[in-house]
């Protein structure tokens, strides 16, 4: 009887786990390389949006897009001819020392880069393409009321940085917003403009270009950022070699993860450099992958979003012009409907923390007050921080502007993360605002800011920050490799 009992009990712990193995889809967790149809319908915590009142409708809107899926750029392709080169050196080593290879997957020997010979790299790609071209027929459909006038410039505009991925996805979004609007070929295409600005002056999307503060500060940042996620890498580099027999180095397990990322997110395969690590071990490269987001990019120091104030001021304007356009009742084509970018990462992710997007709690008001937050937790604690949610290929956030003629607030805004309305918690968790409630309490606290004084300014708190922002680093490193209890939050990383 305790025989059978144990040999029913094991079973069912097998396939629970081999259950879980199954489910767990890796394409969804590879941080900011993940593909946008993947992750843009995963719920915001069983978060219920609001009911739009009756009587509302959207009388503007401003988009703020990552451009679509696209290849690897030619410094990450050279990375991944070392590793098959490295690679094939180990392989070498283990036949001239007799090692068995039963342990060594077959798709590693003798593999080559994907991406081996080619000479450019970073371009967008078909599915990015799709992406784009599929989310602007998807945003026409969503709102008629904005997409019903005969298109001009000055009705509908679309902007893109100077960055060939970025236009292109901006070319597939219109595409796909004007379909059957034109007489061009047999899609009844039409022509549209995309409009940049030079890569040296543009504020309004490349702002972190232009920042030398920021560029400052990431450059003194990355390598404590590295050493962050070296116990991460050395663990899982231990296990790699004892799995597959293969003395693989910390570099390989870095470029290991970014070709699974490359593989899942671009080709489909998963069960090739993907299949080398355990689910636990996805979710902890993932983890350093959200980190590095996180700190360089989001809420780990304010100046990462804080430079972003052209950008929120912008969308802020053309809101104000809306309302002023809806008062004065201007005649239909005569005003702006749609204010549509197209960008990067770098620009999706600071956008995302000055609305207050994917903060824990009460962090909102630590960020209104210029307060360090913690980093987000480490797997298997949940955390609401995941690249592959905040700025997938394609992610987005879109500001609907309503009008609510029946109500006390005529005027509201709506904000919507990767299509879907996504709570704010400057205006109490709701995801349907006043517009001046929104101006007010999300905007505003910004907007005291000047561009030129955060990035070009050498205050003494920026001057000072390396050491102590390295000793906060420091704690957190420790806190990796030991397990100390210390709290590991940082001041404005």
């Amino acid at each position: 009887m305790q025989v059978n009992w144990l040999l029913l009990v094991s079973s069912f712990l097998f396939l629970h786990a081999n259950a879980e193995e199954v489910a767990f889809d890796v394409r969804r967790h590879l941080s900011t390389v993940t593909r946008y149809g993947l992750v843009k319908d995963v719920a915001s915590n069983g978060f219920v949006p609001s009911e739009i009142p009756q009587g509302c409708t959207a009388i503007h809107v401003n988009l703020v897009a990552r451009h679509g899926t696209r290849s690897p750029t030619k410094k990450r392709m050279r990375e991944l001819d070392r590793l098959a080169a490295h690679v094939g050196e180990l392989i070498r080593d283990a036949e001239e020392q007799n090692l068995s290879f039963e342990q060594v997957p077959v798709w590693l020997r003798g593999w080559n880069s994907p991406w081996r010979g080619k000479l450019k790299g970073g371009e967008l790609i078909t599915k990015g393409e799709d992406e784009l071209y599929d989310l602007g027929i998807r945003v026409r459909v969503r709102f008629p009321q904005l997409f019903n006038e005969d298109y001009h410039p000055d009705i509908y505009v679309l902007k893109a940085t100077q960055v060939p991925r970025a236009s292109s996805s901006a070319v597939a979004f219109g595409m796909g917003l004007f379909s059957g609007k034109g007489t061009l070929g047999p899609g009844n295409h039409r022509a549209f403009a995309v409009t940049s600005e030079s890569r040296a002056s543009d504020i309004m999307l490349r702002f972190y270009d232009c920042c030398e503060n920021y560029k400052d500060f990431r450059k003194k940042q990355e390598p404590a950022v590295d050493k962050l996620k070296e116990p991460i890498l050395d663990e899982i580099t231990v296990s790699l070699v004892n799995r597959y027999g293969l003395n693989f180095t910390r570099q390989d397990t870095a470029s290991l993860w970014f070709l699974c990322k490359q593989e899942a997110s671009l080709l489909d395969i998963t069960d090739q450099a993907c299949g080398l690590f355990n689910v636990n071990e996805v979710a902890l490269l993932e983890w350093t992958d959200d980190l590095e987001v996180f700190i360089l990019k989001g809420y780990g120091k304010s100046l990462n979003y804080r430079m972003g104030v052209p950008l929120l001021k912008d969308v802020i304007e053309s809101m104000v012009e809306a309302i002023k356009a809806r008062e004065e009742k201007l005649p239909p084509g005569s005003y702006e409907k749609a204010r549509l970018r197209f960008a990067h990462a770098e620009t999706v992710v600071p956008f995302s923390c000055l609305l207050g997007l994917f903060l824990e709690r009460s962090e909102f008001q630590q960020i209104q007050r210029e307060e360090s937050l913690d980093l987000p937790p480490k797997p298997p604690q949940t955390r609401n921080w995941r690249g592959s949610t905040v700025a997938p290929f394609g992610g987005n956030n879109m500001l609907v502007l309503y009008n609510c003629p029946n109500s006390s607030s005529p005027y509201s805004v709506q904000v919507l993360h990767n299509e879907h309305p996504i709570p704010m918690p400057g205006c109490g968790g709701a995801d349907f605002c006043p517009f001046e409630v929104f101006k007010k309490m999300v905007a505003t606290p910004h907007l005291k800011h000047d561009y030129n004084v955060i990035c070009n300014s050498k205050p003494e708190a920026i001057e000072h920050w390396s050491v102590r922002g390295y000793s906060k680093l420091s704690a957190f490193f420790r806190w990796l490799l030991w397990g100390d209890d210390t709290n590991p939050g940082r001041d404005e990383l």
